[in-house]
């Protein structure tokens, strides 16, 4: 326990100029007292390990000192090789980079674990693209993720609608989902994120402007922005309401056949079932016309009861399966 938090805290140390005893206390998750008594541990077994007295003070190593990886175990070593996604790098431009990387990784580690980008690769394999879609990688994406990496302010021009807009954006972060290319940046001056649809960029051009970064608790954090915007896009889509009543079979169904978020806030809020045992439930939905195609999946399990167009809409649809089946 303690021997792996000691590679872990030299890990640390190597990866930045210095660290305080409460950034490493807080990595580490231990006591402030732990981390100079480990300290004093790393350097008595040969670490040096510096530490700078005073207000502005912290740890570092001093001249360059750098650990080797022979200390990986094999599950280490082998979710090292999963933490590349080989068709997201090539399509970022960014193969032949990786290839090298994971050739001077292999070449660091000890020869009983060399096989483990050979064993990893015959275990996990991402196919990123949704079913039944064919993946297309956007022109641009060289351009822009060149751009992210380098911290190269941009100026693109973007289709909205039936037009075409022009930006300067700091460009942050790439995010791959469901096949699609995402872009979180900054417009150039302004202080909100915002996301842009990589193939919807019909210009990118990068000039030698760099921008800055905040770093420490003010740096961006890419997974927590995409979470929160993806989380308001979807909220953001469910503008109407249909009261349904579900079946048992139905309840189980429901965050199958629609939105899973919106099932679930549908069940929280839903009351006790009734004597026949169905339960009745308001659920928020795109439009009627979506929520037509996801309950009609759900079949006898659910009764629409409101808006009385919808419900309208499936006793038509009723009626006509009642003459084909008679």
């Amino acid at each position: 326990m303690r021997a792996a938090r000691l590679i872990k805290m030299v890990l640390l140390l190597q990866s930045r100029p210095s660290m305080t005893a409460a950034e490493l206390a807080r990595e580490l998750e231990v006591s402030e007292r732990t981390i100079t008594r480990d300290a004093q541990a790393l350097s008595e077994a040969g670490v040096p390990v510096y530490a700078d007295r005073g207000r502005a003070g912290g740890y570092r190593l001093v001249g360059g000192y750098r650990t080797r990886l022979t200390g990986l175990a094999r599950g280490e070593a082998e979710a090292l090789f999963l933490s590349g996604v080989p068709g997201a790098l090539r399509e970022m431009g960014l193969e032949d980079a990786s290839s090298a990387a994971r050739l001077k990784v292999s070449a660091a580690l000890l020869p009983s674990l060399r096989d483990a980008s050979r064993t990893a690769a015959q275990r996990f394999h991402l196919d990123a693209p949704g079913w039944f879609q064919e993946p297309q990688t956007p022109e641009l994406l060289p351009a822009v993720a060149e751009a992210v990496w380098d911290d190269l302010v941009v100026r693109v021009r973007y289709r909205r609608q039936d037009s075409e807009v022009e930006r300067e954006l700091e460009p942050y972060g790439l995010v791959l989902k469901a096949g699609v290319w995402y872009l979180a940046a900054r417009v150039r001056g302004g202080d909100a994120f915002r996301v842009y649809r990589i193939d919807r960029f019909t210009s990118v051009a990068a000039g030698d402007e760099h921008f800055v970064r905040a770093e420490g608790e003010d740096a961006f954090d890419l997974p927590g922005f995409w979470e929160e915007r993806a989380a308001q896009f979807a909220r953001a889509l469910l503008r109407a309401e249909v009261v349904v009543r579900l079946t048992a079979a139905g309840v189980r169904q429901l965050p199958y056949a629609t939105d899973r978020a919106s099932a679930r806030e549908a069940m929280e809020s839903a009351g006790a079932a009734g004597p026949d045992g169905r339960v009745t439930v308001t659920l928020p939905v795109e439009s009627e016309d979506v929520a037509y195609t996801q309950l009609m999946a759900l079949g006898p399990e659910a009764e629409v009861l409101a808006p009385e167009g919808l419900r309208e809409r499936f006793a038509l649809a009723a009626r006509r399966m009642r003459g084909w089946y008679g």
